[in-house]
């Protein structure tokens, strides 16, 4: 059921994005280095019970990407802000993965977008950022933009190969490679690394305690990149909200067990927090 078949310009660039089923509007917010087809095996399953909206972010997917394009936290959560205008939602559910976390957060705390209910699955939102691979890159710049096209494909393989615990189905794995291999691909994925700028969730760390919706939150137990203490520590800064841990998941639950993973996004949406 996952395409993204529609085009829209916005601040930072012409965004892909699909829609699919009926019912309460739910938006899917994907991370780094992934892209809207993160979710795609997900979907069909939200699609029986909402209207589900998903995008590729700025710079991801098949959404624009060039040179000098600005990508970063503060202007991706203003790009959401314009989706959601396109789309018309007003107080929609939200679900969010990896930076898609810090994205949604700012929208609503910083730029006073509404959610029904918000579900984050270890997303990125509190200091320090992410795997050991993602500092050193941030660090090293120059050493790796210039690298030979085969070289590159093997360091962003195993990068994203880094973030697993579980085998992903056949043809997902390529499928969230193939984005970063065009010569405007690889130049995106290092400026998502020269962009990366923690002050971008500094920004609201402080405010976490005044979302405005039910929380709930969802943890791959097993994530290498950001440990589950660091849900747990999101969960105590976030008063209203929920938590559970995902036995024998890592950092991509979506795509690493479909199936339980979508009973358990489908319960956390159907509830208020506690």
């Amino acid at each position: 059921m996952w395409k993204v078949d529609q085009r829209t310009m916005t601040q930072a660039g012409e965004v892909a994005w699909g829609r699919a089923g009926s019912g309460p509007a739910l938006v899917l917010a994907h991370g780094w280095p992934w892209s809207s087809f993160s979710w795609h095996r997900v979907i069909s399953l939200l699609a029986r019970h909402f209207t589900v909206h998903w995008f590729d972010m700025p710079g991801y997917g098949e959404s624009e990407m060039r040179r000098g394009q600005s990508t970063a936290l503060d202007v991706q959560g203003q790009v959401f802000a314009e989706m959601l205008d396109v789309w018309e939602l007003v107080r929609p559910h939200v679900v969010a993965h990896d930076m898609g976390g810090a994205v949604t957060l700012r929208a609503h705390l910083l730029g006073g977008v509404e959610y029904d209910r918000l579900v984050l699955m270890n997303v990125v939102a509190l200091s320090p950022w992410g795997s050991a691979f993602f500092d050193h890159v941030g660090r090293h710049i120059d050493a790796f933009t210039g690298l030979p096209p085969h070289i590159h494909e093997a360091v962003v393989s195993a990068y994203i190969q880094g973030a697993l615990v579980n085998e992903l189905a056949d043809g997902d794995l390529d499928r969230l490679l193939t984005p970063w291999l065009s010569e405007a691909g690889r130049a995106s994925f290092y400026a998502q690394f020269a962009q990366a700028d923690e002050r971008l969730t500094g920004d609201f760390e402080d405010r976490l305690a005044d979302i405005r919706c039910p929380v709930a939150i969802l943890w791959g137990e097993a994530d290498p990149w950001i440990p589950v203490a660091r849900g747990r520590l999101l969960h105590e800064k976030i008063p209203h909200s929920s938590f559970e841990a995902l036995a024998g998941v890592g950092h991509l639950p979506q795509l690493e067990a479909p199936e339980p993973v979508t009973a358990r996004l489908l319960d956390a949406l159907s509830k208020t927090g506690e």
